[in-house]
């Protein structure tokens, strides 16, 4: 019986032929193999860098919520550095070991997820700077040191809640991905529009009822 390939092929070329295929069929093989490694390994490592971004995060938080001032000693150390000059010992904020140690790493992480969490090392990094000018100015300009430390005060609470919003984006990543998120943020949304809606009314009434009056009886005016 004549093979298929014997008016084109001789005996010999046939076999290379098909060996070539299985050699073909081969690296195709390993290479699909290979992919499916590396993407498994890369997934991986995107684990692990938020497990260990969150740990950081969380422990800085919980700092945070430590360090928070009250309106009465906030005014005590105000005087304080208005009298004497004097700044209380103030924590230190460094808090950013592993996202430095990953920083080349940051664009692996989902896109939903490095806002947030860049975001509030940037306010972390904020913070820190101020922690480091506080001491020397209050030395030369007890007046600008106390502004400048309930600017510090009020940079601690943003750090805080920028800490929460990238605890809460990588809990939903880790726990669900992109699609987590993407429901957190339109649950969110949902929750804007409906505190809108609820207030607005009464809003409109109180403006109406200020239209409604006489101009010289308007005291927002």
């Amino acid at each position: 019986m004549t093979a298929p390939l014997d008016p084109y092929l001789s005996p010999p070329a046939q076999q290379a032929l098909i060996a070539g295929l299985f050699i073909a069929a081969g690296w195709w093989v390993v290479a699909s193999q290979n992919h499916r490694r590396d993407a498994k390994l890369r997934q991986e490592r995107v684990t692990d860098i938020q497990r260990a971004l969150l740990a950081e995060i969380r422990a800085h938080v919980v700092a945070l919520e430590d360090q928070r001032l009250d309106a009465r000693e906030t005014d005590r150390a105000v005087r304080r550095i208005l009298d004497e000059g004097f700044i209380q010992m103030l924590p230190d904020n460094s808090n950013d070991r592993i996202f430095s140690a990953i920083l080349e790493e940051v664009h692996i992480l989902p896109a939903l997820v490095i806002d947030p969490v860049v975001t509030y090392y940037r306010q972390v990094a904020v913070l820190r700077s101020f922690e480091e000018e506080l001491p020397d100015l209050a030395a030369r300009n007890r007046a600008r040191a106390a502004e400048m430390f309930i600017d510090y005060l009020e940079l601690g609470e943003v750090a805080r809640d920028t800490g929460y919003e990238a605890m809460r984006i990588l809990l939903a990543s880790l726990h669900g991905g992109d699609a987590t998120i993407l429901e957190l943020y339109e649950n969110d949304e949902r929750e804007r529009v409906q505190r809108i809606g609820a207030s607005l009314p009464g809003e409109l009434a109180q403006m109406r009822e200020r239209l409604s009056k006489p101009l010289s009886d308007r005291s927002d005016l």
